[in-house]
């Protein structure tokens, strides 16, 4: 229903001949809202957003005041609001629990007498099948198909079921396998910088239905969502369990951020790509300290940049730490939503609405209140790279070769052995130490930008005519983030020329970037492993942690796709590009980096040449239907699934087993045992199931027993669909630190069972407990469930039988997780920790009052010692909100709305 509009600023836009309600800020601020028309831009979409969604409840008038109170304070009163996206963006590894959830809701309200079909995501929910395509076969023109027809082999299940979902939900599209990366889908073709949709209005005695036009606001379930900051459009990355309360019309609790201003003047100098801009950028920003904060761009210099180059730079706002990196809309806008062949009247729509709402920039607009800013003056942008591990450890082109080296005294030790090089069994090459052995032109921070690809189809084409080779021991790939990128590619006649380099197309998908590289040549691997070589990789990504492109490989570099081309020609980063040869010419002469690096005004005639609006028009036609792999796949049309009994990718998890219509009555905590006492900064990546299933753990014994090799054990992410694998998981992580094991005691997820006193891995102990029908707790320090705010982090511990976790502090959004799981969050007062109150973890514990608990009341816990003595510990329920109360009374999320809809 329409908002209470406490500032009656609910009005009509009139574009061309259709008439949209809107919730205009220009009133709203003349109606009690002064000078919100100074706020910064993403800060007015928010705004926006709560005047729409103004219920009384999850958004209240003093909620929409508290805007103007951001004026004074910046944000740093940490007021709490409710926001609501208008849509949801998913990839296929955090997107399949997702579509199981929703599956399982569809038999809960079956078994509640309802209706199936009633279940479908409130908002307009997208996912992209981005996540699989791993880079086997390379460097040849049948490496496409023979990468594609691998991955359908493995994930068949999965497809199968995520089919089923395209053809049995509403609101819900698949964009299939093969067709480009979430994020670059999403900023070509999805996303629409003003969306509109149908509300409600009662008149009277009566109910209509009217067309609201807002700004497109989306949470995805990737860090990376923040590309689409680029385009206008306000959006991040959440959890699984933020992504379905968003797809179920339940707001996301967030604070009134901090906004950092980011001037940017001057323009880049020739040779300087945007590559080079954003490593500079996320340098700068790491170095500010912008975690939990926004971050918005401004000034003069933003004129310069194209739209491709702003959507670069707010791709990678995970790795300078901030919640989005926003661009606000302007002539750039238009132009790139008009080249990307969104309908005419969406592009008037977007240019009046902006107007009208005080949300277009141009060169006159005043600069915005910001918290903080810093400057860039983008003509002192030098060419650069990252690594050998962190996105923000940039350092300029010609300081690579001295940065490897002093890698190699300090980080790996290795420093003597700088120059050796050994023999490569049955090659005729050896291998050193800073041998590019993997060169991935890879990811939708640099693959969505034509100038980069240009460049390096430019690069490949001069290097081939100076008859340049890449070196024997480098694993070459192409992977774009849209099958845009393969067009123009080959309509400008470079692919010919990045084949001959073996740059040959891999697949559309993620690839390298996540790890998905694929296996290095055996002998190359062998060679690597046996003598203890540090090897390379130069990729176009985002992120070069260790351990994450290949396990081969530890110094990872971030480039530009023209420097992938490069290294790959220059086979190691122990060269200076800026003023050793790459190679030789047919000659016999020195070729340097300079003498093939294209000119800005080449790459850009290429640009307008072949980059066109009907190539656009062309690849997104029938963007849904997907190739003939994904049209064999095939999947019963049911409103409800077919669960597959011997599958062990997806099974229908146990949340609404004997759910009942009216919730039964909250039961206290009463005796309950500790599961673990873990210390301060537990992440979300030690608690949630992440990365390789070993054989002999819990998860690992379980796909034994269902007749799984471990060879085709797979990876969690690709199991996040089947709880059984997922729960045995959880607190498994082999760096984590039960405290119950005492001080020198065993690492990983371990636990002691009591009164028995065995050592168990915690799943085990877990399910003992629930045989013996006792609830169990967990103690934590400071910033638990900090990290990547992982579904299965909360899932997880719901699905083990924890009813409370007690900690010194959260991190919010695992906060609201274990809410939304049913799983009620405590802080011990200031001072006092789980070590102050003397617990060795064979205490029982007993919390009252939870029947009747109210947003944030203090209760007690008492806590009562192996010898009997009890003690009686003040603390304080973190149910934040009435909306959270409902939640927990329901015993989740899921279960609350589905009772909701059932009635």
């Amino acid at each position: 229903m329409a908002s209470l509009d406490s500032f009656k600023c609910r009005k009509t836009l009139t574009v061309g001949t259709k008439k949209y309600v809107y919730y205009s800020l220009k009133i709203a601020e003349k109606n009690g809202l002064p000078g919100i028309s100074k706020l910064p831009f993403s800060m007015k979409v928010l705004l926006e957003n709560l005047l729409r969604f103004e219920d009384g409840r999850s958004v209240t008038k003093a909620d929409i005041e508290a805007f103007v109170g951001w004026l004074d304070d910046k944000g740093k009163a940490g007021k709490e609001i409710g926001f609501r996206p208008a849509r949801v963006l998913m990839q296929d590894f955090t997107g399949v629990p997702a579509v199981v959830d929703l599956a399982a809701m569809r038999d809960g309200v079956k078994a509640l007498g309802g209706d199936p079909k009633k279940i479908n995501p409130l908002v307009p929910v997208d996912l992209v099948i981005d996540h699989s395509v791993i880079v086997d076969e390379f460097g040849s023109p049948k490496a496409l198909k023979a990468n594609v027809d691998l991955e359908y082999q493995r994930n068949g299940e999965r497809y199968r079921f995520l089919k089923w979902g395209q053809l049995a939900f509403d609101n819900f599209r698949v964009v299939p396998p093969g067709t480009g990366i979430c994020h670059q889908v999403n900023l070509e073709y999805l996303a629409q910088t003003v969306w509109t949709g149908k509300e409600k209005v009662k008149k009277g005695k009566k109910t209509e239905t009217v067309e609201v036009a807002y700004p497109d606001t989306v949470v995805g379930t990737d860090s990376h969502t923040t590309m689409v900051n680029g385009l206008a459009v306000l959006g991040w990355g959440v959890g699984g369990i933020e992504a379905e309360a968003a797809m179920l019309g339940q707001p996301q609790s967030m604070l009134l951020p901090e906004v950092i201003g980011f001037k940017l003047t001057g323009k880049l100098k020739e040779g300087i790509t945007a590559t080079d801009l954003v490593l500079t950028v996320t340098q700068m920003l790491r170095k500010k300290g912008v975690v939990g904060k926004f971050v918005e761009f401004f000034g003069p210099g933003l004129y310069a940049l194209t739209l491709a180059d702003r959507a670069t730079i707010a791709n990678m706002g995970p790795e300078y730490g901030a919640t989005c990196g926003f661009f606000p809309v302007d002539a750039e806008t238009l132009n790139y939503l008009d080249t990307t062949s969104r309908k005419p009247a969406r592009v008037a729509l977007v240019e009046k609405y902006s107007k009208a709402q005080g949300l277009f920039a141009t060169r006159a607009t005043p600069d915005p209140v910001f918290t903080d800013t810093l400057e860039l003056d983008l003509t002192t942008v030098k060419a650069s790279m990252a690594g050998p591990k962190r996105p923000e450890g940039r350092a300029d082109l010609g300081a690579i070769k001295s940065g490897f080296a002093a890698a190699m005294d300090t980080e790996y030790k290795k420093g003597v052995e700088l120059s050796r090089r050994v023999k490569v069994e049955g090659k005729n090459f050896d291998l050193g130490h800073g041998d590019v052995v993997i060169a991935a032109i890879t990811s939708c921070t640099n693959t969505s930008n034509p100038s980069v690809l240009m460049a390096a189809g430019l690069l490949a084409r001069n290097a081939v005519a100076k008859g340049l080779k890449v070196k024997p021991w480098v694993k070459t790939s192409l992977a774009p983030g849209s099958q845009v990128v393969a067009e123009y590619l080959a309509k400008a006649g470079l692919q010919k020329d990045l084949d001959k380099l073996g740059f040959n197309l891999v697949g559309f998908g993620c690839t390298t970037c996540i790890g998905n590289s694929g296996p290095l040549p055996a002998e190359i691997s062998k060679t690597i492993n046996e003598q203890g070589l540090i090897a390379a990789a130069v990729i176009s990504g985002n992120r070069n942690f260790e351990g994450r492109v290949s396990p081969d490989v530890q110094a990872n570099y971030l480039a530009s796709p023209p420097l992938v081309v490069a290294y790959a020609l220059a086979g190691s980063v122990q060269l200076d590009l800026t003023t050793e040869p790459l190679g030789m010419d047919k000659t016999g002469k020195p070729v340097f980096l300079k003498d093939i690096w294209p000119t800005n005004k080449e790459i850009q005639a290429f640009i307008a040449k072949n980059v066109t609006k009907a190539i656009f028009k062309a690849k997104y036609a029938d963007v849904f239907k997907g190739d003939a792999n994904w049209q064999k796949v095939k999947t019963p049309q049911s409103q409800t699934y077919a669960w597959e009994d011997a599958s062990t990718y997806v099974q229908n998890p146990p949340y609404f087993e004997g759910i009942s219509k009216t919730p039964k009555p909250v039961t206290e905590i009463v005796g309950a045992r500790i599961l673990g006492l873990f210390g301060d900064k537990i992440t979300t990546d030690h608690i949630s199931p992440a990365g390789s299933i070993k054989a002999a753990s819990p998860a690992g014994k379980y796909l034994m027993e269902h007749g799984v090799e471990v060879a085709d054990f797979n990876q969690y992410g690709t199991r996040r669909g089947n709880h059984e694998v997922m729960m045995r998981g959880t607190f498994a992580n082999i760096r984590i630190r039960n405290h119950m094991m005492g001080p020198n005691g065993r690492e990983g997820g371990y636990t002691i069972h009591y009164p028995s006193k065995e050592e168990l891995p915690i799943y085990d102990a877990a399910m003992r407990y629930q045989q013996e029908k006792v609830p169990l707790v967990v103690f934590a320090g400071v910033e638990y469930g900090n990290g990547s705010s992982r579904d299965w982090a909360a899932k997880g511990t719901n699905l083990l039988g924890v009813k409370a976790v007690i900690a010194q502090s959260f991190e919010r959004i695992h906060r609201s997780n274990l809410v939304g799981m049913g799983v009620v969050p405590f802080t011990l007062a200031e001072g006092t920790s789980w070590a102050s109150l003397d617990l060795k973890g064979d205490e029982t514990v007993t919390i009252k009052g939870l029947a009747t608990v109210k947003p944030r009341q203090m209760l007690e816990a008492e806590i009562t010692s192996a010898d009997g003595k009890v003690k009686k510990v003040p603390i304080l329920c973190r149910i934040d909100t009435l909306d959270e109360i409902d939640y927990f009374k329901n015993a989740g999320i899921l279960q609350y709305v589905l009772r909701g809809i059932a009635a």
